[in-house]
């Protein structure tokens, strides 16, 4: 990834919270998860103070204790024709109350589940999405850790075991998900403080936080009465907590990249209310064995570089500088899409978009488009190579010249000559050796 040309995908989300109330929101017809991830939670909610330990499978399923919940999944998938998708499947549970309801009524319930499902079709420049909502009773929605299974009407994941595989379907008019995901080589990796995940410093904004970064998916996408059989990876991120934003805080963007060398990088960037990197951004690198690097703001350095106007007007980042130079990365990451926004209910904005990850060009020219400038740098490569391999060339006729001028004074030319055509040959296999090196990296 770093060295090479090549092209991948990864998934950004981003919200654009316009409030964080300090009561928790009553039952409406729509959810903001800004209003129940921020202020103040509900008494009896509990909180995520410190680490704790974990428990599998129980910790894959719900925790109704806490306010709120997501099932995050995310994933870069092509068909057998080389055709790109990027998925997102998110079902989140917000508890009304703490724990279980009175079992009086099939209806009443202290839980309500929101579902939001999207398709990016990069081939078509088409992007799909949908929400849905449903009670946890009566069958509508719910979530199970024996075996496991998370439902949402029609969304659901499911395993026949404690986790992995999963199963994951997800129909809407007109696009929907059929999909396996499998457990692959990479470990569990816990975020944060052994899964605490401190977003300010006011005890118990936290959340409790762990993530599967590389997950085999095999399966089918369908769009409209096409259907296509689909291989790639996905990301499953599980975290819930009772108050995770602080009052300085409007929102958050989030990156989940997988890398074409076998590693992974995960970054939220907390936004301040005056649009700074707040103090509480973490991430992680994930190396190929599963080593992680944890990442603090003072590592990270996020850039946007090009927007994206909606039709209300609002500005989004399409394009992003990520730097962590104590690793050694120097990333622009770049919208597939450019309008990959979710349309969702209320005034809380997500945007889920499908990249591409390139290694950063040092010298930029901003005026022209990113697929233009990738042409333009392979052009600056290729003119640099030809002009060193010219240059050495010369520089070899040069020593030879010397060599010449001095074995004739020397007498015995002829064995000279030979030892001189040695050195020439050798230092123009050099030359070649280095310019096949250079190439490789």
């Amino acid at each position: 990834m770093l060295r090479g040309c090549s092209l991948l995908m990864l998934l950004l989300s981003a919200w654009l919270l316009t409030a964080c109330g300090q009561e928790p929101p009553p039952p409406a017809a729509t959810i903001r998860v800004d209003e129940a991830m921020g202020g103040t939670p509900a008494p009896d909610f509990a909180r995520a103070f410190e680490p704790r330990a974990f428990s599998f499978p129980g910790d894959h399923g719900p925790h109704p204790d806490f306010a709120t919940e997501w099932w995050y999944l995310t994933g870069n998938l092509e068909s057998d024709d080389g055709r790109r998708f990027g998925y997102q499947l998110t079902l989140f549970r917000v508890g009304l109350r703490p724990g279980e309801a009175v079992q009086d009524s099939d209806w009443r319930s202290n839980q309500v589940y929101m579902g939001h499902l999207a398709v990016s079709d990069i081939a078509a420049g088409k992007h799909y999405s949908a929400e849905r909502f449903g009670r946890a009773a009566a069958g509508l929605a719910g979530a199970t850790s024996r075996p496991f299974e998370v439902w949402l009407g029609p969304w659901a994941l499911h395993s026949d075991g404690d986790f992995l595989p999963l199963e994951l379907e997800a129909q809407d008019d007109g696009f929907g998900l059929s999909l396996q995901l499998l457990a692959g080589d990479k470990p569990m990796v816990l975020q944060g403080e052994r899964g605490l995940s401190r977003k300010s410093a006011t005890p118990g904004n936290a959340s409790y936080y762990y993530s599967f970064t590389r997950l085999p998916t095999t399966g089918e996408v369908s769009i409209g009465d096409a259907i296509y059989r689909v291989q790639g990876n996905s990301w499953i991120d599980r975290e819930w907590s009772s108050s995770a934003l602080d009052t300085d805080q409007a929102g958050w963007d989030w990156f989940a990249l997988q890398l074409d060398d076998g590693r992974e990088l995960m970054f939220y960037q907390l936004r301040t209310r005056e649009g700074e990197m707040h103090a509480f951004s973490r991430g992680v690198l994930v190396e190929r064995d599963g080593g992680v690097h944890e990442l603090s703001p003072e590592q990270v350095k996020l850039t946007p570089l090009r927007y994206w106007q909606a039709d209300d007007g609002t500005a989004y980042p399409v394009e992003w500088r990520l730097q962590v130079p104590g690793l050694e990365l120097d990333l622009s990451v770049q919208a597939s899409l450019d309008d990959q926004l979710m349309d969702v209910a209320g005034d809380a904005v997500r945007w889920l978009i499908v990249v591409l990850i390139l290694p950063f060009a040092t010298e930029r020219l901003d005026f022209i488009g990113p697929r233009l400038q990738t042409a333009l740098s392979d052009v600056y490569f290729l003119l640099a190579l030809g002009l060193s391999i010219l240059i050495g060339w010369r520089l070899i006729d040069l020593i030879a010249k010397i060599l010449d001028e001095q074995t004739q004074k020397a007498g015995n030319q002829k064995e000279a000559e030979s030892l001189i055509t040695l050195v020439v040959w050798g230092l123009r296999l050099l030359v070649v050796l280095l310019v096949v090196v250079m190439i490789l990296m």
